[in-house]
């Protein structure tokens, strides 16, 4: 996955509009899978998955530091693009490309058995990993996180919006998500961090 050229040999689309860097971080030992979009132009240049102010956002709500949130045999991070997929005319990042998703994605996830938490970030991971929520909106998806946790487990799915400041003004008409999501989202995270901790 790390030398992986698809988007330059076979695209499926336009070009890509820089070299392939793939980003993502996945050990066997990871139980919690943050499954987020595709990596941000910071985050290709450092090489490093959430490499920017989301990044500070997406910790806080986990309620992880750095270093917790960067530790592989801990943390998986898997987007559904690789690469930094570029901008669009507005200056807003392209959609993750979908070779990644063709080529990786369903063997991926078929070798990584002991994920028990998914953490869906945005509308392209949620097709993915919870394709009967399409016809939902974002805040339908995320609003009916208990549902959809229950039905899930015991590989436990909970839907996020993007950490990213444009959802600001959705997270002001929201208080619920930090009122009540983020509460049971971090322990339900500081449960399996410990009971791995103490299996180790």
């Amino acid at each position: 996955m790390k030398a992986c050229r698809v988007c330059v040999e076979a695209p499926l689309g336009g070009p890509l509009p820089q070299h392939p860097r793939p980003i993502f971080q996945i050990s066997p030992s990871a139980r919690i899978a943050v499954c987020s979009q595709a990596p941000g132009n910071r985050a290709h240049i450092a090489g490093r998955p959430f490499f920017d102010p989301s990044g500070v956002r997406l910790r806080s709500w986990m309620g992880l530091d750095e270093a917790t949130f960067y530790d592989a045999a801990r943390v998986a991070i898997i987007p559904m693009g690789f690469c930094f997929p570029g901008y669009d005319r507005n200056g807003g990042d392209l959609p993750p490309r979908r070779e990644c998703r063709a080529t990786w994605h369903d063997a991926l996830f078929e070798k990584l058995p002991q994920l028990e938490l998914l953490l869906c970030i945005g509308r392209y991971s949620l097709a993915y990993h919870l394709p009967e929520t399409k016809r939902m909106s974002l805040t339908e998806i995320v609003a009916a996180w208990r549902e959809i946790a229950a039905r899930t487990a015991p590989r436990t799915v909970m839907a996020l919006p993007h950490p990213s400041w444009r959802n600001n003004a959705w997270l002001r008409r929201n208080a619920w998500f930090e009122a009540e999501h983020l509460p049971e989202l971090r322990q339900r995270i500081r449960t399996i961090l410990s009971r791995t901790e103490d299996a180790a």
